[in-house]
C-alpha cells in the first residue's frame, strides 16, 4: 500500500512538473516546427550583417543596437494553391500571440495588411524579444523576432534612421525583400 501511495506521489509530481513547464506553443517552436515547410521562408540575421562603424549613433542608439544579438524572420507566402493552408497558419500564430507573455506595445492596419508589435521581458525597458508580426491578404505573413538583453522598446525604435544610414549586406536580406515584391 505504502509502494502504492509513493508510485502515485511521484507520478502526481512528473505530471505536475510536465505540464507546469509546457505552456503551450511559442513563436519560437513555431518557427523551429515550420521555417522548412513548404510556403515558408526564413533566414537569421546577425547584427554583424549591418554596417554601422561609418554610422554616427547617438549613446543611446548605440546602446540599443548593442543589445540585439539578431532578426529571425519567418515568412508564409501566399499562392493559389496554399490559402487554405494560409488561413490555418495564419491562425495558429494569432492564438499563439493571444497568449498574455507576449505583451502588446502597439498594432495597426494599412491598406496592405495589419501588424502587430509585442515584446516578451519584464517590461519595455528590458526586452529580451521584440515580435513584429504583419499580415497581408494578398501576400501572407512575416515574424520577425528580434533577440537581444535587455533592449529598451523606445530605443530599438530609434534605430530606423540608424539602419536608414547603414551599410547593409543585400543577400542576407533576400528573403525578406522577396516577401515584400
Amino acid at each position: 500500500m505504502i509502494k502504492s501511495i509513493k508510485k502515485l506521489m511521484v507520478m502526481l509530481l512528473l505530471v505536475t512538473a510536465y505540464t507546469s513547464c509546457n505552456q503551450g506553443p511559442t513563436l519560437q517552436t513555431y518557427y523551429v516546427d515550420n521555417e522548412l515547410q513548404p510556403g515558408f521562408s526564413s533566414f537569421d540575421v546577425p547584427t554583424s550583417v549591418v554596417n554601422v562603424e561609418k554610422v554616427e549613433m547617438t549613446d543611446e542608439q548605440r546602446e540599443a543596437y548593442n543589445s540585439v544579438d539578431k532578426l529571425n524572420v519567418l515568412t508564409f507566402v501566399l499562392n493559389d494553391t496554399n490559402a487554405d493552408d494560409y488561413k490555418v497558419e495564419l491562425d495558429k500564430v494569432n492564438t499563439i500571440l493571444k497568449n498574455p507573455k507576449y505583451e502588446e506595445l502597439m498594432r495597426g492596419s494599412t491598406a496592405e495588411g495589419r501588424f502587430v508589435v509585442k515584446f516578451l521581458g519584464e517590461s519595455e525597458t528590458s526586452i529580451d524579444e521584440l515580435i513584429l508580426f504583419g499580415s497581408a491578404s494578398d501576400k501572407g505573413f512575416a515574424i520577425a523576432r528580434i533577440l537581444g538583453d535587455d533592449m529598451n522598446a523606445g530605443k530599438i525604435i530609434q534605430l530606423g534612421e540608424v539602419l536608414q544610414n547603414a551599410n547593409i549586406e543585400d543577400s542576407q536580406l533576400n528573403g525578406l525583400t522577396e516577401f515584400f515584391k
